[in-house]
This record gives C-alpha cells, structure tokens and sequence, in this order.
C-alpha cells in the first residue's frame, strides 16, 4: 500500500528582494523561532556581499552559490543479503536546494570568532567562486558515489 503524497508548503517569499528561495533560505537560518534575527543576519551578509563584489544585485550571487553547493549524485545506504552498500543515486532537485542550503548555513556556523552576517557573506561569495566547505561537502559526495559507482545496479 503506498503511503499518502506529502503536501509541499507553500513558502513566502522575502519582503525586501521578493525571492521565495530567500524565503526558504531564512527559514533554515532560523534558530528557536527567531524569524526577524534570522532575516537581519540575511539581509546585512547580502548588503556585504553588494560591498565586496560590487555587484549591483547580491541574489545573482546568492543564486550561484546555490547552483554550485547543490550536489547531483549522493550514496544512500541499501542492505541486501547481510550488506549494506552504498548505492549512488540522482538527487531530486528539491532535494538538491535543500542540501545545499543546509550545507551552506552548517559551513557558516561551523566558523568562529566573527558576526554571523559576515560568516555568511564570506561563504555564499566562497560558494558563487566555486570554493568554500558547502562546495567541498559537494565535492565531498560526488566522490563518494563515484567510488560506489561498482553498485549503482543495486538501485531501486
């Protein structure tokens, strides 16, 4: 029997660039419920990343950071017959946003000693340059299921 397809939610998008994947971006910086500190720290690393590059709309660089931490092939875990192999499979692209949201804001925490705004705007300019730890956690993946490509029959 299969289960019940999941309802997608619809998000809102943001107020200031009217980007509804801004608005999704906000929603996995957000910690304890705190939307308003969540779009503050947003809205100032995108104002950094307008400083540094000196581009006249930060989204292009938001959106190239996306595109280049989104991973196309990742391995999940498959037991048969007393193994478990790790199979390569394509990656849906809702589920590539998410990850490589989700890559870039564990990149951002995981550095110290300065603001978040700034922490941030460092790794999405990293990430639109192809550089940074969301692109290596990308890298990272390919990798790993290039290496399992030997099991990719076991796909189901």
């Amino acid at each position: 029997m299969r289960r019940r397809v999941k309802r997608k939610t619809k998000v809102s998008p943001d107020h200031v660039y009217n980007s509804e994947r801004l608005g999704q971006f906000t929603n996995y910086m957000m910690l304890s419920g705190k939307k308003e500190t969540a779009r503050r720290i947003i809205y100032r690393a995108l104002d950094e990343v307008k400083k540094k590059t000196g581009t006249e709309n930060p989204l292009e660089v938001f959106d190239a950071a996306l595109r280049n931490a989104a991973p196309t092939v990742e391995v999940r875990s498959r037991r048969i017959g007393g193994a478990n192999y790790q199979v390569p499979r394509e990656v849906r692209p809702e589920r590539r946003v998410a990850l490589a949201m989700r890559w870039i804001r564990a990149a951002t925490r995981s550095k110290k000693g300065s603001p978040a705004h700034l922490k941030l705007a460092e790794e999405l300019i990293a990430a639109s340059k192809n550089e940074g730890a969301a692109v290596k956690k990308k890298e990272d993946t390919h990798k790993m299921a290039e290496s399992n490509k030997a099991f990719a029959h076991f796909t189901w």
